[in-house]
């Protein structure tokens, strides 16, 4: 399995990205949308910019599409340990993954300081905790709302170390 994210973004708003955050895995570019993200029916029709709905899919070696999960949001995403096991269940065997190339880093516009992402994560944790009370039909996803922030916090604090 190899681990990749693309949006419409630019090459260098992912380098930075990926600098910021340490991430071990490419961003690829798709800014008209016609190479993966239309072709894959993730863009967000309800999005006057036509962004990409947050979507994980696993590919069979021969490229078809064997798992999808598409979240409500950028932040509704499943853990590693989730698609890993999904793959494993799958029988897709794991590959070695070069490290991203650097690049030249231009955060876009309004790129958030990474040191600021924690109160941001808490604070979403205790609108969804919030919303929850106010819709008890939604407690179950506030939970595990609230955990997915848990664990961007702690990757966090990981990034100081």
């Amino acid at each position: 399995m190899r681990v990749l994210a693309i949006d419409i973004d630019s090459p260098a708003q992912h380098a930075a990205m990926v600098e910021k955050l340490h991430l071990g895995f490419p961003f690829l570019s798709d800014p008209d949308r016609d190479l993966a993200i239309t072709p894959f029916g993730v863009a967000d029709p309800k999005d006057r910019r036509m962004l990409a709905i947050p979507t994980a899919i696993l590919l069979a070696p021969g490229g078809e599409e064997a798992h999808r999960r598409s979240s409500s949001d950028f932040a509704d995403r499943p853990t590693e340990e989730e698609l890993i096991e999904e793959a494993q269940r799958l029988g897709l065997s794991p590959i070695t993954q070069d490290t991203p190339r650097a690049g030249t880093p231009e955060p876009g516009r309004g790129a958030a300081v990474v040191g600021e992402l924690g109160s941001y994560f808490r604070g979403a944790k205790f609108a969804a905790r919030a919303m929850s009370m106010r819709f008890p039909e939604a407690k179950a996803s506030s939970i595990a709302y609230g955990a997915q922030m848990d664990r961007y916090v702690e990757a966090l604090a990981g990034l100081d170390e």
